[in-house]
């Protein structure tokens, strides 16, 4: 029920944030709107902890701003390889093993490295992750373990 209440919160702050219209009726129509998909998804059986991971919300508060800065300087750094006379790529394949145990903490490594420019997860498992970098460094940075770390602390690991 949980889930349910969470997710029926969300959907409406979402579309009351979108809506920008704040009348008796279409408040009442966005409300009714986020109760009935809620309604359905219940009846889909698609509302559980995977599907809706409120365990996390607190925990994004830190992740995501790091994830955030992370992307940024990637982007920052692969812009200065596209505008370089040489174009310095050496592109590198590395595995790594995360350290996640949950389904969400996996798929939010391989999701966040894919998500920083100049990184790409080509082939995601439990044990070992292959993971595409434009450069070296780029995949020294992968290798380094910090986005590891955090993800898996992020997914409530230590």
């Amino acid at each position: 029920m949980l889930y349910a209440a969470s997710a029926t919160l969300a959907l409406f702050s979402f579309w009351l944030v979108l809506s920008g219209f704040f009348t008796a009726f279409l408040v009442g129509a966005g409300a009714a709107s986020a109760l009935a998909v809620v309604a359905f998804s219940r009846r889909m059986d698609v509302i559980d902890r995977e599907g809706h991971p409120i365990h996390l919300s607190w925990r994004a508060l830190t992740y995501w701003p790091w994830l955030i800065k992370e992307i940024v300087k990637s982007a920052w750094d692969v812009s200065k390889i596209i505008l370089h006379p040489r174009l310095p790529v050496s592109p590198t394949l590395v595995r790594i093993k995360p350290t996640q145990r949950t389904p969400e903490g996996l798929v939010t490594h391989a999701n966040s490295i894919t998500l920083t420019p100049g990184t790409i997860s080509v082939e995601v498992g439990a044990d070992e992750f292959l993971v595409h970098a434009v450069t070296r460094e780029g995949a020294e940075g992968v290798a380094s373990g910090e986005m590891d770390r955090r993800t898996t602390r992020f997914e409530g690991g230590t």
